[in-house]
């Protein structure tokens, strides 16, 4: 391993993330070539922890655009603010005005409301994290504008003209794969797919993530989370849902696990009722005691 990577490898690992070889140098070549990171893979995987940790590592700020079905530019680049316009307007008078004057008027920055994208661009203490969410709830038209605005760093807004990047922010989308995100992004960004963790670096996470936890307990955890992702479920669990499980065992003070404590915390680790439903207790078991024999735990 190149020292870069086995510096930003330990840096991650410094801000609570365990991050694999291929995880550590993906995110060295993005930040050092400045390209946008696209992470795909399951929920729950850890790809939104990814920006987040890049953001704390570089001590700046993260800024968040949560994308979702309909998303379009006004909610992920700039709004004006009618209320302050108005405001303006009734103050100042308009009359014996020149037309241009108004619109210089109303239509000035401190009018205007950056939303995620905008406030990215425009930030001027150093460049920040800018998380795109989910991209792959957005629709294709959404995604061409992205891909508009991450080519040159720059927006137009037609009452003010072009606004450039005081600062070129690091760029982090992620996508969960609903919807195939289209080659021409994936052209403009660095790849990295995310699985699920294997099981010694699933107990590091826990470890690293919830220190207070018992080592024969987190453990345990890892092998029966390991168990549950090797069935036919609905909804396969994440590491978001190991360390939900994991704090809730802490909290209810328990040592190691037992059919009763993983039956009524169940609600932790499995968010779907048909997959609830179909765990049964000899199921539960079965996954005990794999978990305590070091086996696969297969139910």
């Amino acid at each position: 391993m190149r020292p870069e990577v086995r510096e930003t490898q330990a840096a991650m690992e410094r801000e609570g993330y365990i991050a694999e070889p291929a995880i550590a140098t993906a995110v060295f070549l993005a930040r050092a070539m400045r390209k946008p990171l696209l992470v795909e893979g399951d929920a729950g995987v850890g790809k939104t922890e990814i920006a987040k940790v890049l953001s704390r590592m570089l001590d700046t700020e993260l800024i968040r655009l949560q994308c979702y079905e309909g998303i379009d530019v006004n909610t992920a680049l700039y709004e004006w603010n009618y209320q302050r316009q108005l405001l303006r307007l009734r103050i100042a008078g308009t009359e014996g005005r020149e037309p241009t004057e108004v619109e210089q008027m109303i239509f000035s920055r401190d009018c205007l409301l950056e939303r995620p994208l905008l406030r990215a661009i425009t930030r001027r203490d150093g460049p920040p994290v800018l998380l795109i969410d989910e991209i792959d709830r957005a629709d294709d038209g959404f995604e061409a504008f992205l891909l508009e605005v991450l080519s040159d760093f720059q927006v137009t807004i037609p009452e003010l003209g072009p606004i450039s990047a005081t600062h070129v922010p690091y760029v982090v989308l992620t996508s969960n794969r609903t919807r195939e995100i289209g080659d021409a992004l994936r052209r403009r960004c660095f790849y990295l797919y995310v699985e699920h963790p294997p099981l010694e670096k699933e107990v590091r996470i826990i470890r690293a993530r919830v220190p207070d936890v018992v080592d024969g307990l987190a453990r345990e955890i890892a092998s029966v989370m390991q168990a549950f992702r090797g069935r036919r479920l609905h909804k396969a669990p994440g590491v978001a849902e190991t360390l939900d499980w994991t704090r809730a065992l802490m909290a209810l003070r328990l040592d190691r696990l037992d059919a009763d404590a993983v039956e009524e915390t169940l609600g932790c680790v499995l968010k779907d009722h048909h997959d609830v439903r179909e765990l049964t207790a000899q199921g539960v078991d079965a996954l005990l005691a794999g978990a305590r024999s070091g086996g696969p735990a297969d139910a």
